[in-house]
């Protein structure tokens, strides 16, 4: 690897060596939390950000209690998702992929921005938030749907007390016993988000998706995670074995700083207007 780039603002030395990896070829690029921070959804793992002791994959499928708990918090997530728009980080991205300076986009958020900016090829490694499967059954359902069953069976979920959000997005149903968790209409199944929990895999085909990206890429780009998650880091060490270039942006540290050849603490928005700024105003591999 050349020596490595750190930098604590967008400019032309950090810029430089990316320009030069897509003048190889598209990038491919992986996308953290810190990517929708603009749009208004928090980055919980971010600097300054209470802790969070999120739901475990084993909790939601043992114990009704904690499936309630997650129903009636994520209505409230739910409702601030559909109302947020993508940034101008998401829209420069997309850009990036049409004039063909990036291949693909492997996101870690479950918030379908980037598809609403318009990128066209993108694996949601840890699945979407507008989709919820049956585990019994396997059908698919969109959460739309779901929301008005849920709505239905508790007519007093927006009440004002009924719910009580904390500050890390967690969630205390204050009549539990009454609450009613929605489930499959074709069998009557346990319903769960098409989400990845903590300590349940990304399931095989969708990762191979991601790694195909990667492999077909010049190098990786690396935005607004801190890899604090097994998936990214499997991603770029595909890339580091590879031999491609790793380009990190990101405000706070992360795991994969030191494997990285530009390192840039800034906000992903600026970077990537920046970054389009410069390509659009040059001849790109195709």
């Amino acid at each position: 690897m050349k020596s490595q780039v750190v930098v604590h603002e967008v400019n032309d030395s950090a810029l430089e060596p990316i320009l030069e990896a897509i003048r190889r070829g598209p990038l491919s690029v992986l996308t953290g939390a810190g990517v929708s921070t603009d749009s208004g959804i928090p980055d919980y793992r971010g600097e300054g950000s209470p802790p969070r002791h999120p739901m475990n994959v084993q909790q939601f499928l043992t114990d009704e209690r904690y499936r309630k708990r997650y129903w009636a918090g994520s209505h409230r997530g739910w409702k601030t998702f559909t109302s947020t728009q993508p940034n101008a980080g998401h829209r420069a991205l997309a850009r990036l992929e049409e004039i063909g300076a990036v291949n693909g986009v492997i996101t870690q958020n479950v918030d379908g921005l980037h598809i609403h900016a318009g990128s066209k090829r993108v694996v949601d490694v840890h699945g979407s938030m507008s989709r919820v499967r049956c585990l019994d059954c396997g059908q698919y359902f969109s959460r739309a749907a779901i929301e008005e069953q849920l709505v239905e069976l508790n007519p007093h979920l927006d009440d004002p007390g009924f719910v009580t959000m904390s500050p890390d997005g967690d969630a205390e149903v204050n009549d539990i016993e009454g609450f009613q968790i929605p489930s499959c209409t074709v069998c009557g199944g346990m319903l769960k988000p098409d989400v990845v929990y903590f300590g349940e895999l990304v399931p095989v085909t969708r990762f191979a998706s991601a790694q195909a990206i990667v492999a077909e890429s010049s190098g990786l780009l690396i935005l607004g995670s801190s890899l604090a998650v097994n998936t990214g880091i499997r991603l770029l060490e595909q890339a580091r074995r590879e031999g491609k270039p790793i380009f990190i942006v990101n405000r706070g540290a992360t795991k994969g700083d030191s494997r990285a050849m530009v390192r840039i603490h800034a906000g992903t928005s600026e970077f990537l207007e920046a970054l389009l700024a410069q390509v659009e105003g040059a001849p790109v591999a195709v």
